[in-house]
């Protein structure tokens, strides 16, 4: 059987799934897409995943899949021995629902603002503006997942594969300078000390020793 193929960019959402892969202790391959360079609309990379983005999963039938929440999903759920997905509806539904708002509002319309500036305003002038805008969406979005965690170490109560989705956001905020609520603040921290995580980001050229100093709101 074919090793699962993980397209991803050090640093970025795709963070979360390789953390995913490996507390799973899966077998893949690993492939640098880098985003500044372009690589993501090259001809063979587009092949494999024709909306440009990162990450994509490549299974081992030669199928591909993309969009965070769904790797996220499909991952934790067709492993079940691994017991990083939740058996009953309620939580399965917390989980999807709080997977599909931090990669689609946290990320894709508040730190999109902060990250990649111009894509949403080619003003010079507008562009502060933009990210401002970027990082009170993050806050608020920052504000709902805190209230999510209320009583609980992890999402869903213990841990499972949407808590390295909300890792990845924490972790842009620790580097930009975004503070975090308490409850996201402790769990970021709680992630960080997972050796797992560690691992990730020492592969991916970040010193964990370094990080879980944000600040909080």
């Amino acid at each position: 059987m074919a090793a699962i193929k993980f397209y991803m960019t050090p640093g970025s959402c795709s963070t979360g799934i390789h953390i995913i892969l490996e507390e799973l202790e899966e077998v893949f391959e690993a492939y640098i897409v880098n985003l500044p360079a372009g690589d993501n609309f090259k001809p063979d990379y587009v092949a494999i995943n024709p909306k440009s983005t990162i990450p994509a999963l490549v299974r081992s039938d030669g199928s591909v899949l993309t969009e965070v929440p769904a790797i996220a999903y499909w991952l934790g759920r067709s492993r079940p021995r691994a017991r990083l997905w939740p058996s009953d509806i309620e939580t399965e539904t917390r989980l999807l629902e709080a997977m599909s708002y931090i990669a689609g509002t946290v990320h894709g319309h508040g730190f999109a603002r902060i990250f990649a500036t111009p894509t949403f305003s080619r003003s010079e002038a507008d562009q502060e503006s933009v990210r401002a805008l970027g990082r009170n969406i993050v806050v608020k979005g920052f504000a709902i997942l805190n209230k999510m965690l209320d009583g609980q170490s992890h999402l869903g109560g213990e841990f499972s594969v949407a808590d390295p989705i909300l890792f990845y956001v924490e972790f842009w905020a620790d580097k930009t300078g975004i503070a975090l609520p308490a409850n996201l603040l402790a769990h970021y921290r709680r992630m960080l000390a997972r050796p797992v995580v560690q691992r990730v980001l020492r592969e991916e050229g970040y010193n964990p020793a370094t990080l879980g100093q944000a600040s909080q709101l």
